[in-house]
């Protein structure tokens, strides 16, 4: 039974659980509503990288902070639909392209991203953006161009939300989500684990996530990725028993969701990896990199594939409005 009405309480017990016990109903459920063995590959490219004015601490694309990225300009259309191609040589079944803007503008750098969705949508694969914040129109634009879905995280709780962005707020977060599912979108959201927040702030922000009717069809876990100039360039990175347990009790209140295995992977062993599986993480990205921090390499990848027997994802097998 898929439940929106789940309490604090509620959340905060499941995510408590013992965590052998918790890993083994979280597979259960997984087998239940899931095929085993079954991963999505994603792949995600940055078409315009750096010189947000956005001062989130975690992030190296800041204007704010002295990271080292490269800024770089909107990419061409076939610069973009090439990767798309080559992602999907390498197995991936769904293209994610990230721009570093507080907000999409109606100019013709938008225009530019709908041929983008256009031409790799023509492709076969499925398409998800991550822009920034949306008005209504630009998300029906989306939509009609062929997006399936739209990813705005919302990194942490509601409470611990100030102490990591302070130029846009909760409310802005859960607006553009608002706009992206109105307009036929299915929304990709999740968190960062390991920006200083607290037990409560992570139950606190799966309970958010959770009591979105429906939920979020991706539900993406990272483990902050430090990055050398930005305020939390010195934080401790979650372990793998704190990822583990953020995956269970996701895939228990999301039963349907892609739970992904997002940014941070590249820290973890294969068997690490595999508790996250078993755990209900069923989608993970490929390449080298996710937007501008490194990502597991494409040949271990494939070894990890392999020796699971792991199948891909079908493209648009789980999309619900195909």
């Amino acid at each position: 039974m898929i439940r929106y009405d789940w309490t604090l309480a509620e959340v905060a017990e499941i995510y408590r659980r013992p965590l052998l016990n918790l890993i083994m109903e979280a597979a259960a459920v997984h087998r239940q509503f899931h095929i085993p063995g079954q991963i999505q590959a994603c792949t995600l490219l940055s078409i315009k990288t750096g010189g947000c004015p956005e001062d989130c601490a975690y992030c190296a694309q800041s204007v704010r902070y002295q990271t080292g990225v490269q800024v770089h300009r909107l990419l061409d259309v076939e610069t973009v639909v090439e990767s798309a191609r080559q992602a999907k040589r390498n197995g991936a079944t769904r293209f994610c392209m990230g721009a570093a803007w507080r907000e999409v503008r109606s100019n013709r750098d938008f225009e530019r991203v709908l041929e983008m969705v256009r031409q790799v949508r023509a492709l076969g694969l499925e398409v998800c953006a991550t822009l920034g914040m949306l008005t209504p129109q630009q998300a029906v634009a989306l939509k009609e161009a062929g997006l399936t879905a739209y990813n705005h995280n919302l990194d942490t709780s509601a409470s611990y939300y100030g102490e990591i962005i302070t130029t846009r707020t909760y409310e802005d977060r859960l607006r553009t989500l608002e706009v992206a599912r109105a307009a036929g979108l299915s929304l990709c959201s999740g968190g960062i684990l390991g920006l200083g927040e607290s037990e409560e702030d992570r139950i606190a922000l799966l309970h958010t996530l959770a009591t979105m009717q429906p939920h979020p069809e991706s539900v993406p876990i990272n483990a902050l990725v430090p990055i050398q100039g930005t305020p939390l360039e010195h934080q401790e990175p979650p372990s793998v028993w704190e990822m583990v347990r953020a995956i269970a009790t996701a895939r228990l209140l999301m039963p349907r969701s892609m739970i992904r295995l997002a940014a941070g992977r590249e820290r973890l062993s294969p068997a690490e990896q595999v508790l996250c599986f078993i755990a209900g993480a069923n989608s993970i990205f490929l390449g080298e990199k996710l937007l501008t921090t490194p990502n597991a390499p494409l040949g271990e990848d494939e070894k990890l594939f392999e020796i699971l027997g792991i199948q891909p994802l079908p493209a648009f097998a789980n999309a619900l409005h195909e």
